[in-house]
């Protein structure tokens, strides 16, 4: 199927098509139309004109709109988990979950939606005020540009596209280069629902231009992007005043206490290290495990990750797929390599097939090392010695990044004193710093990122609040 750019309700192809190859097979999966700074004016203006309709429409309509778009997400699951498995890699298992945790994202967004409301205010409770009648309420923000990446191509697109529709905004989005299929299928479900809202989400294509087109503009209100810390500081730097929501990096670490239970730990450790094959913002990355428990668990974590099937994403039990493209599986060869040069340990031996990186566990690592301190995006995870929490909890934080982190203990005191002193903008207790519910706020802190998700708080983000006061 060839895809097609959206500009609203309207459909147009271009004759300079882009071709999105199998990550795993690198047979061509997709196609998509290579736009430009005009197009994606264009789809701009359009989304600007459609901003009265959006705003009159009836949050009645929205939700309908919503929940019709959840129903025939049910209705096409197969095909489109199959989509996300041929552009990206993600074994079908995972894209079946993402499909789901969609339906999930998209149904919450218009539930939350129906119960969020402003509050009155008492201006007479100060010796300066007087008796009115004053409130506050949300109202739409208007045009909302939207940048999303490829690690979770279906539902970070429904993280910022459901709850900026349903507050009544209209959208321009622009989607991975790496899943354009994926993205056209989604928003078709939206254009062609029989309660959409005329025009008010357009797809566009592209990369740098149209990016930077997006986030120059003086259309959008909002930015709403997920992706790099490089990325994240130039539309920072050029995006004028609106409002910017960024997702970014992360270098999730957990801490193992003596009193965890170290089996459910190994378990989801290495779960939350190889999952979508370390392509995750939350991806384990560092584990501080306690002196006195570390042989142990180290035993126990190989033996968990030899388990994990790694081969063709189209089988269902497969756990592990190839990595994006071929620079991020030589970078990460590159990178356990030099720690082992520093004097780091592989656990398990090294192994890559072209994209394919299998599971790797590092030991005698150093907080200095570029496998440690620096974000990995790869399935890689290192197990640092540490005396105790307090020999744990500094490291940790010494990290330019603050997403999420965890720790696995039985000890209250522990866990006050994780939740009361570790900077992230998300604390899991007893499990992986990978776990991430759809209703929560998620997003970070330092250069992890400005904003949270999560459909009430991103409504919150693509609102604005208007006071009201009648003397």
């Amino acid at each position: 199927m060839q895809a097609k750019i959206f500009f609203g309700s309207t459909q147009a192809t271009k004759e300079n098509l882009s071709e999105r190859k199998s990550p795993y097979d690198g047979k061509v999966v997709s196609t998509a139309p290579i736009c430009d700074a005009q197009d994606t004016k264009k789809a701009l203006n359009i989304a600007l004109s459609a901003t009265k309709t959006a705003k009159a429409s009836t949050l009645a309509q929205r939700c309908s709109w919503l929940l019709d778009v959840a129903q025939k997400l049910r209705e096409n699951k197969e095909d489109i988990a199959q989509t996300m498995t041929d552009e990206v890699g993600k074994p079908i298992t995972f894209s079946r979950i993402e499909v789901e945790r969609c339906i999930e994202t998209v149904t919450l967004s218009a539930e939350t939606m129906r119960t969020m409301h402003g509050e009155t205010i008492n201006t007479d409770a100060m010796a300066s005020g007087k008796k009115t009648l004053a409130y506050f309420t949300r109202v739409p923000v208007g045009v909302v540009a939207c940048i999303t990446p490829f690690n979770f191509p279906l539902n970070l697109v429904a993280h910022k596209l459901a709850p900026a529709l349903v507050a009544g905004n209209t959208v321009v989005l622009k989607p991975t280069p790496e899943a354009p299929l994926t993205a056209y299928k989604f928003v078709k479900l939206f254009v062609e629902s029989a309660f959409a809202v005329k025009d008010a989400v357009s797809l566009v294509y592209g990369d740098v231009e149209v990016g930077s087109t997006l986030v120059s503009s003086d259309i959008p209100r909002v930015i709403s992007f997920t992706g790099s810390v490089p990325v994240g500081n130039i539309i920072t730097k050029s995006a004028g005043i609106k409002k910017i929501g960024l997702e970014l990096g992360g270098n999730a670490a957990t801490y193992i206490d003596t009193s965890a239970d170290l089996e459910l730990a190994a378990t989801r450790c290495a779960l939350g290290a190889f999952v979508n094959s370390g392509q995750v913002c939350i991806s384990l990355q560092r584990i501080y495990v306690n002196e006195k428990v570390y042989d142990s668990f180290a035993q126990k974590m190989a033996q968990e990750t030899k388990k994990l099937v790694v081969g063709s994403p189209y089988e269902d039990a497969t756990f592990m797929g190839p990595l994006i493209d071929d620079a991020s599986a030589i970078r990460a060869m590159k990178w356990v390599e030099l720690a082992i040069e520093e004097g780091a340990t592989a656990l398990l031996p090294p192994k890559r097939d072209g994209r394919m990186f299998h599971p790797c566990v590092m030991t005698d690592v150093r907080d200095d090392m570029a496998i440690v301190c620096e974000e990995v995006f790869a399935p890689i995870v290192s197990l640092v010695k540490v005396k105790d929490f307090d020999d744990a909890l500094p490291r940790m934080n010494n990290s330019p990044y603050g997403l999420q982190f965890s720790v696995f203990t039985n000890d209250l005191k522990v866990t006050q004193r994780a939740i009361e002193e570790l900077d992230a903008g998300g604390i899991v207790i007893n499990d992986m710093p990978t776990l991430r519910f759809d209703i929560q706020p998620y997003g970070g802190i330092k250069l992890s990122g400005v904003g949270r998700e999560g459909p009430r708080f991103a409504i919150e983000e693509m609102t604005e609040i208007k006071s009201v006061v009648i003397c």
